[in-house]
C-alpha cells in the first residue's frame, strides 16, 4: 500500500516537472502542445473514490498552473477530468467488471481498452483546455484542428511512455 502511494507520488513529481519544465517550451508545430501530465491522471488507480479522484485532479492541475502561470485554467480542465473518469471507467468497463489491483494500462487492459480510455479523457481534457483558453468560439475551426492535433500528440506521447515504463504482460492484445 505504502509502496503503491509512493509511485504514485513520484509520477506526479515526475510528470508535472516534466511538463513544466520541459514540454511547456516544446512547440513541434504552431498550434501543436503535447500534454504527458494528464498520463499521472490516468494512471489512478480504478478503484480510487470519486471525491479524492477530483481532489488529486485539483491540486495536479494547480501545480501545472503554476509552471504555466495560467491560474486556473489546467486546475479546472483536471477537475473536469477526475469527474467524467468514473464515467468513463463505468462506459468502458469490461464485461466482468474491473478486478481489483488492475492498473489503467495498456499492459494490465489491453490496447483497445487502453486506446478508448486515453482518446476519450485527453481529448475532453484538450477540448476543455483550449476553448476555455481562447474562451470564444470566434475560432471554432482553428480551435478544433488545435485540439485534434494536441491529441495526437499527447496520445503518442502517452503510448510511448506505456511501452517504455510498463513491462508488458504475455498475451495481452
Amino acid at each position: 500500500m505504502v509502496s503503491e502511494i509512493l509511485r504514485h507520488i513520484i509520477r506526479f513529481i515526475v510528470l508535472v516537472a516534466v511538463q513544466g519544465l520541459i514540454l511547456k517550451n516544446v512547440e513541434p508545430l504552431p498550434g501543436l502542445n503535447p500534454f504527458l501530465y494528464v498520463l499521472f491522471l490516468l494512471l489512478l488507480p480504478v478503484e480510487l473514490p470519486g471525491w479524492l479522484g477530483l481532489l488529486i485532479a485539483f491540486v495536479t492541475g494547480w501545480c501545472v498552473d503554476m509552471f504555466y502561470g495560467t491560474p486556473g485554467m489546467h486546475t479546472a480542465t483536471c477537475t473536469f477530468i477526475g469527474f467524467l473518469r468514473p464515467a468513463v471507467l463505468r462506459f468502458i468497463a469490461p464485461r466482468d467488471g474491473y478486478e481489483f489491483g488492475n492498473q489503467p494500462t495498456m499492459q494490465d487492459m489491453g490496447r483497445t481498452w487502453f486506446f478508448t480510455y486515453t482518446i476519450t479523457l485527453v481529448f475532453a481534457h484538450h477540448f476543455v483546455l483550449f476553448f476555455l483558453e481562447m474562451f470564444s468560439f470566434r475560432e471554432f475551426f482553428y480551435t478544433l484542428l488545435r485540439i485534434i492535433m494536441s491529441t495526437a500528440a499527447s496520445v503518442l506521447l502517452i503510448t510511448v511512455t506505456q511501452f517504455l515504463f510498463y513491462r508488458t504482460k504475455s498475451g495481452t492484445t
